[in-house]
């Protein structure tokens, strides 16, 4: 049996050359590296390093000269200038240009005005501010070097208010207010520059909606400004897309009729000129099903009864447009009177004044109150009393 101990073979001897005992006389004098500090001289990591120094400190010309100090601040000053410039030419492009203006530009061709005078403005505003900074740091700003010995403790607390104090005079030792010059000049590149970011994200929005949202072709004829004047006489109702008026009487129980107020452009006129005026907008603001009902279908509900005293002999008119999230209500179940929504499935019931039932639809359609005129063509007696569709900031 064999030891994992033993170096010899058995009955013999082992003989050694020179390189063997050279070999074994190093392995005995040799240090570990992990094996903790040593004397300096023995092979092993010192205890501490010696402090190799800092090289002799070389005066600035800001630092020996009032003069040179001097023009090192209005350099400064000029590069905080030049962002300044940069960010009034950019909300000078942004009012003064329209979108739609393009220059020639070489190396470039034709390009959009706005975009090139964007990019000059901002790319001076950010170039001022970064030079100005390098450059003051570099002439006026103190260059002493500073030692300080790493060590994972916690600062103590005298340490640390120390610091609290260095940083309050930083000001100070930047000569931050010994040069007032650069100080009026760093805040007016920076507060102006906050001024591109500001326009672009309340101008670029596009111009309020006032009431726009909350009205439709059934309050007026649009006035090109946002706005509707109100009819001479409540507008007929309409049949899309022939924009043929509707008599009561062709309208027969189960029958749906996809209505429009008259005046707007049919399909065939729409064309350029209606898209320009904004026609498929409103239109789309203004689309109602039309249906009618036995009128003991609704419901002895105060919503049931109010939907058929706004309608005329139970023919009733809702929005099509879904308050969830605006997709048109286009299936009608006859038996069950219901409106269902195809994309997220929101179900109302017409026979409780359109009611929501079933999905993810908080309000009920908005009702359009009807009547007949002299001739008996359904019209609209009344605009929409509420907003059509989903829910937008001023609405709630």
């Amino acid at each position: 049996m064999s030891s994992d101990t033993d170096a010899t073979p058995r009955g013999g001897s082992t003989a050694y050359g020179a390189d063997d005992f050279a070999a074994e006389e190093s392995s005995a004098t040799a240090v570990r590296l992990d094996d903790g500090h040593h004397v300096v001289g023995d092979g092993a990591l010192p205890a501490h390093f010696e402090n190799p120094g800092l090289p002799p400190h070389v005066e600035r010309m800001a630092d020996t000269s009032e003069k040179a100090a001097k023009r090192a601040e209005r350099q400064v000053a000029g590069l905080f200038t030049l962002s300044i410039l940069g960010t009034i030419l950019f909300l000078v492009a942004y009012f003064a240009f329209d979108t739609a203006h393009r220059s020639w530009v070489p190396g470039l061709g034709n390009v959009s005005t706005t975009n090139l005078l964007f990019g000059i403005g901002l790319g001076l505003a950010l170039l001022g501010i970064g030079l100005g900074a390098v450059h003051w740091a570099k002439t006026l700003m103190p260059d002493a070097e500073v030692v300080e010995e790493r060590h994972p403790m916690r600062s103590s607390d005298a340490a640390r208010e120390e610091f609290v104090g260095i940083m309050r005079d930083g000001g100070e030792k930047a000569q931050l207010f010994r040069r007032p010059l650069i100080k009026a000049t760093l805040g007016g590149a920076l507060g102006l520059f906050s001024l591109p970011l500001l326009v672009q994200l309340v101008g670029s929005l596009g111009p309020l909606p006032k009431n726009h949202l909350s009205l439709t072709m059934w309050n007026g004829e649009p006035d090109g400004h946002g706005g509707y004047t109100p009819y001479d006489k409540r507008p007929r109702l309409v049949t899309d897309p022939e924009a043929m008026p509707i008599k009561a009487e062709h309208v027969t129980i189960g029958s749906v009729y996809h209505v429009l107020p008259e005046g707007l452009l049919t399909n065939e006129e729409l064309g350029v000129e209606g898209l320009e005026h904004g026609q498929l907008e409103e239109k789309g603001k203004a689309v109602v099903l039309l249906l009618r009902l036995d009128p003991k279908d609704f419901k002895p509900t105060e919503r049931g009864q109010k939907a058929l005293s706004w309608g005329y002999q139970g023919i009733v008119a809702y929005s099509k447009i879904c308050t969830h999230v605006g997709c048109p209500v286009g299936l009608y179940e006859r038996t069950t009177h219901h409106l269902l929504c195809p994309c997220h499935q929101s179900t109302f019931d017409v026979t409780d004044d359109c009611h929501v039932i079933f999905g993810p639809a908080k309000r009920p359609l908005p009702q359009l109150k009807i009547d007949v005129d002299d001739e008996g063509y359904l019209i609209a007696a009344e605009p929409f009393h509420e907003a059509v569709g989903p829910s937008f900031w001023e609405r709630g």
